[in-house]
């Protein structure tokens, strides 16, 4: 009798525990792309490329007027002046190089460091919204090929409204303004 009992005592915890297994998904890069910081990240990360763009044409437009220069008069210099000429065209190359290569580095780095803290609050959000609503796991939908969505809760909609995200707003909508700002830059 007491294993008859224990037996339907474990089947009804086998079970309720089953039954009390959820599921949640959520659109992590939504979240993180879609917030005002991320805009303001962009924003920040746009003028620094700007910025390292004007430098960068600035060296190659002293590299190209004093590569002129050479071209136009080498044959009236003395071997030494040719030689020092040289050696400074080869400098600035070299400066120019070094410079393109740190500053995609920089730029990468400024990036991860504008992106991390975002990243955190809506990692913090999506934790948060998973313990309250008791999921044992949260998946990221880029990572899954398939979701059961009469299994699964999805948690973007509430993780947006904790982030303040605007309603309405897409990563489709995001890709539109990016390109308009783009054009409007290339058009300056």
């Amino acid at each position: 009798m007491k294993k008859l009992v224990l037996i339907a005592a474990m089947a009804f915890l086998t079970v309720a525990a089953g039954a009390q297994t959820k599921f949640a998904h959520v659109n992590f890069t939504e979240l993180i792309q879609l917030t005002d910081e991320a805009d303001a990240a962009r924003a920040q990360l746009s003028a620094a490329q700007k910025e390292a763009q004007q430098t960068d044409q600035s060296m190659i437009q002293e590299f190209q007027s004093k590569a002129q220069q050479y071209q136009q008069k080498a044959s009236t210099w003395t071997q030494a002046i040719r030689e020092s000429k040289e050696k400074e065209l080869a400098d600035i190359q070299q400066r120019i190089q070094e410079f393109e290569q740190n500053v995609q580095q920089e730029l990468a780095n400024q990036q991860q460091q504008l992106f991390a803290p975002i990243q955190k609050k809506a990692q913090e959000t999506v934790d948060k919204l998973a313990k309250a609503g008791h999921y044992i796991y949260v998946f990221e939908v880029s990572q899954l090929l398939y979701i059961d969505p009469s299994q699964s809760t999805d948690l973007t909609p509430a993780a947006r409204k904790a982030l303040g995200i605007k309603e309405g707003r897409t990563l489709e909508s995001l890709q539109q303004e990016l390109q308009a700002a783009a054009q409007t830059q290339a058009q300056e």
